[in-house]
Formats: C-alpha cells, structure tokens, sequence
C-alpha cells in the first residue's frame, strides 16, 4: 500500500476522447493503492493548473509526469500506467525491443487520429461530458 500522498505517476490525458476517457476510467478502478493521479487537459482550468506544461504537446500524445519531473510519453505512459495498477504484463510486449518501434509509430498514428478511431468504434468521435459518464 502507498505510504505518502505522492502519485509515482500523473497522465494528462485528453477527456474528450471517448476511448482516452474509458482507459482512464479503468485506470482509475484499478488504483486502489493511489499510485496515479489523473488530470484532463481538457479542463478549464487546466492552463491556470500547469502554465509550465505545454498544451498542444499534451494533445498531440499521452504525457505521464514522475514525482522526480521526468515527463513519460505515448506508450511509455500507458505501460507505466499499468504497470502501477498490477496489470503491466498487458502492454509489456509493446515495450520489447523488437515490438516498441512498430507499436510506437502505430500509437502516434492512433493519437494523430483518436477521434475517428473512437467514432468508429464507439460511435462517439467527441464527448464533452465523457467524464461525467463515470
């Protein structure tokens, strides 16, 4: 169990994408230990929150943040992200050194175009509310 308020990780992730919100709400199921925080860079609020983060970097790919300021991106996030809340051995191939630059040049393909990926398969392209949704 996590002994200090610390998160190891916080993903900045896009809460307008459909599917980026319903990864989130799974992720924020399985962190029961407290080991990630959560912020939408959708939020209004957000500019204010973390005027030393650049925004359109944040959208373009999933950025994850160490306590020690070390900035995660794309599927490294999504691995550690994982990984935090037990269930890493599901995205642990996309790391292996034969796999990773195949797995991330899908994954910027993904991100450049999660909005016709998530109407195509959920039949939402945005939400505005998708964390409401909970």
């Amino acid at each position: 169990m996590k002994t200090n308020n610390v998160p190891e990780l916080t993903l900045f992730y896009d809460g307008g994408c459909p599917l980026c919100a319903i990864e989130m709400r799974h992720l924020k199921r399985l962190n029961t230990a407290g080991k990630l925080a959560f912020v939408d860079i959708m939020d209004d609020d957000f500019a204010q929150r973390y005027p030393h983060l650049e925004w359109q970097a944040l959208n373009d790919r999933i950025h994850g943040q160490q306590p020690d300021g070390t900035m995660l991106i794309g599927l490294d996030v999504t691995y550690q992200a994982w990984k935090l809340v037990g269930r890493g051995w599901v995205y642990a191939p996309l790391r292996w050194p034969l796999i990773k630059p195949l797995a991330d040049r899908f994954y910027l393909w993904f991100a450049r175009h999660r909005y016709k990926v998530s109407y195509w398969l959920t039949g939402q392209k945005r939400c505005l509310p998708c964390e409401a949704k909970k």
